[in-house]
Parts: structure tokens; C-alpha cells; sequence
């Protein structure tokens, strides 16, 4: 059986796009039997409620199912991929993390949460974006990307007249192509998810360097 990464996602577009991702980051490294299956979605209000408290059975609920996907322990592992809006990283991810290892300490299971939302990686990214998907050529950069609380409405500023940044449509799109190192330099989440994903293939195939 391939190995195996199931992952936990918020958004439609999500569903799409991070799949994908993964797949990009493998194959810089020519890992090609990757498993990665249409991810769970579990929208993050279910999640995270009111004062960043979790909510403990839906979050298990989630990796119990994502468990089952998984073709053993040894062979798969689970990513967990939120945004955080409003909330702060640093204190809903450790609470996800360790509730995720008291569900299932046996399993392989990663967090990160995007800092304010998935898309400032792609405000981040804007240099590599322009002429696609209708951003102009002129689009304008932000030198702290994560600090823009709508990224979204930030990407549907820098789209052609009219057009407005489609999650579904675009998101998908944007991650085939957006630059991972301009990313990293600007956005800790993106960076911290990259490194979350070598250390996967650490566990999932046993390489000394990604």
C-alpha cells in the first residue's frame, strides 16, 4: 500500500487545493507513491469556539475518521490545517496538538494553522502570481502578509476590474502555482507548514534530507 497523508481541512476550497500542495512538495523531492485522498472537511467553528476553546469530540470525531483512511499507523499520517482568522496561532495550535496526540497517540499527526488565512501565502507569493488568474501585472505585495486580517479581499483588489477571488475556483489554481519561497519569506505559517510536511515523509518514507 502507498503511504498515506489524510488531512483535516476548513474550507471548500481546501479540499482542492491542499491535496495538491502536498503533491508539489513531494514531487521537488521525487516522491510519487504518495497517497493523498480527498481531505475531511470539518469547518473550524466546530473546532475552535468562543475564548479559542476546542471542541474536544468534534475535533475527535475528525480524527478518528481520518484514522480510518489510513492504511496502517507505520504508512499514513494526518495533517490538520486551519486558518486562524482572528484567533492566535500559538495558543490554538498547541491545544489542537494535544488533543490530537490523546486521540491517537499511535498516529503520525501534524498542525498548522494559517496566519490570518491560507490565502496570505499567496499574498506572499503575489510577484509569482500576476498574469494568472486574472491578477493584474501591476498587483501589489504586502511586506507582512499575515498581518492582513481578508486576505481574500486583499487577492480580489489586485484581480482584474470586476473579478472577484473565487475560493472554490481560484484557490485550487493559485496553489499549482505560486512560489513556495517567497511564501516562506514572509509567512511563518507557510513555513511552518512546509516543514511539517518534510517531516512527514521523515516518518512516511525514512529520508535523511527533503
Amino acid at each position: 500500500m502507498s503511504p498515506t497523508i489524510v488531512c483535516i481541512v476548513e474550507g471548500r476550497g481546501e479540499v482542492s487545493a491542499v491535496p495538491l500542495l502536498i503533491r508539489r512538495i513531494a514531487q521537488e523531492v521525487g516522491h510519487y507513491d504518495l497517497k493523498v485522498p480527498s481531505p475531511i472537511r470539518c469547518p473550524k467553528s466546530k473546532i475552535v469556539r468562543q475564548q479559542e476553546t476546542i471542541h474536544y469530540h468534534e475535533l475527535e470525531r475528525a480524527i478518528k475518521f481520518a484514522a480510518l483512511k489510513l492504511p496502517s499507523p507505520e504508512q499514513g499520517a494526518v495533517l490538520i490545517l486551519l486558518d486562524a482568522d482572528d484567533d492566535c496561532p500559538a495558543r490554538i495550535g498547541p491545544k489542537i496538538v494535544e488533543i490530537a496526540h490523546n486521540v491517537r497517540s499511535d498516529i503520525f499527526i501534524k498542525v498548522v494553522i494559517a496566519k490570518h488565512e491560507y490565502e496570505s501565502w499567496f499574498v506572499a507569493a503575489i510577484e509569482s502570481l500576476k498574469g494568472h488568474r486574472e491578477i493584474r501585472e501591476d498587483a501589489i505585495g504586502h511586506s507582512s502578509p499575515e498581518d492582513i486580517s481578508d486576505p481574500k479581499g486583499y487577492l480580489s483588489e489586485q484581480m482584474a476590474i470586476g473579478r472577484m477571488y473565487s475560493e472554490i475556483l481560484d484557490q485550487p489554481a493559485l496553489t499549482d502555482i505560486f512560489d513556495f519561497r517567497q511564501a516562506e519569506e514572509k509567512c511563518d505559517s507557510f513555513k511552518k507548514f512546509r516543514k511539517d510536511i518534510k517531516d512527514i515523509f521523515h516518518h512516511l518514507f525514512d529520508i535523511r534530507e527533503v
